[in-house]
């Protein structure tokens, strides 16, 4: 029973053993962890803060990425819209020289159809004025087989000529 029941001079010891432990821990020991836990404390607000900044910057980052984003699709947009309109331009230009082109060709022919016809027709007049000459030479052949109707010949023309003048 002796060990259910301490004694004072046991119960003295153990005091005074408290209380040299308790003001070492209280003189170094407190301090040091206390400084321990402040510095952890701080450690863990400067992580805290550098994760809201952190943060923030993801925020701004990915604000930024969207405008970026939107003003890529915007100049996408206005390139496309540019490439449209040079090609309608393009083939407008295209279409306009290929008239061109097509009126020169039409003009050419019209002019080389011209031509053609008028030789055409200076071929025609050549050969009636061929046969015309032939047959003017057959008759007044025939007429002027005889002397008689050779100075009838003669006579009216000497006679147109007098009138003429």
């Amino acid at each position: 029973m002796e060990l259910f029941t301490p004694d004072f001079g046991l119960i003295f010891w153990m005091f005074v053993a408290f209380a040299v432990l308790f003001f070492i821990l209280w003189k170094w020991a407190w301090p040091a962890i206390m400084k321990g836990i402040d510095s952890r404390a701080d450690f863990i607000n400067k992580g805290v803060e550098y994760a809201q900044n952190a943060k923030e910057q993801l925020d701004h980052a990915r604000e930024e990425a969207d405008k970026q984003l939107v003003e890529a699709r915007r100049q996408q947009a206005e390139v496309l819209r540019e490439a449209d309109k040079m090609k309608t331009q393009i083939i407008e230009e295209a279409r306009v020289a290929a008239q061109k082109e097509a009126q020169k060709v039409m003009d050419a022919a019209k002019v080389s159809i011209e031509q053609s016809r008028k030789e055409a027709e200076q071929s025609f007049r050549d050969q009636v004025s061929d046969f015309a000459l032939e047959i003017a030479q057959k008759v007044v052949k025939n007429q002027l087989a005889d002397d008689k109707a050779q100075a009838k010949l003669v006579n009216s023309l000497l006679d147109e000529m007098e009138h003429n003048n």
